[in-house]
């Protein structure tokens, strides 16, 4: 019987697991080019922004072009078979996306784009589970992992024998 239960704690969890999934996926959208990195993708006029690619294979170095913010080299990175450079957001940018080039030898050319702010916080912050003004999908794996914790609980007070009671 202590099995049974054991199973259907476990059910719970993996159903509730399960179902928040692709909410989650939908919810998160899609992540660009998978062979360029940037870094910060949301800048302020005057920040650096870094950027790295994995496109150039085993080539040591490359050339890169901001939209907004001239070009800038590509050197091999921390990782083998990673160029990165970065660049400087001239201050007075105006606020929009902006697009960077990277190209290697031979013919290899990667796009990404970024976003520039103005610099002051504003809105809810961004922490990486869907978009922040889309709660729908974090309350309801709330709402499901708390109530399989319950009755889990209930479960485990109920099969307790008369004895061990407080």
């Amino acid at each position: 019987m202590r099995i049974k239960c054991v199973g259907a704690g476990i059910g719970l969890v993996l159903g509730a697991v399960g179902l928040s999934s692709p909410a989650a996926v939908a919810a998160s959208g899609p992540t660009g080019d998978s062979n360029i990195h940037i870094s910060t993708r949301y800048a302020a006029p005057g920040s650096t922004v870094t950027v790295s690619t994995t496109a150039c294979g085993s080539e040591t170095y490359g050339k890169g072009e901001a939209e907004a913010g001239g070009s800038f080299h590509l050197f091999s990175g921390d990782r083998e078979g990673v160029l990165t450079g970065e660049f400087r957001v001239p201050d007075g940018t105006e606020a929009g996306g902006y697009t960077v080039t990277l190209k290697c030898p031979p013919r290899v050319k990667v796009t990404g784009t970024y976003q520039v702010g103005t610099g002051d916080p504003s809105g809810a912050i961004d922490a990486g589970f869907g978009a922040a003004n889309d709660k729908g999908a974090q309350l309801a794996l709330g709402a499901m992992l708390l109530a399989g914790a319950a009755a889990g609980g209930a479960i485990k007070m109920r099969r307790r024998p008369a004895g061990a009671r407080p």
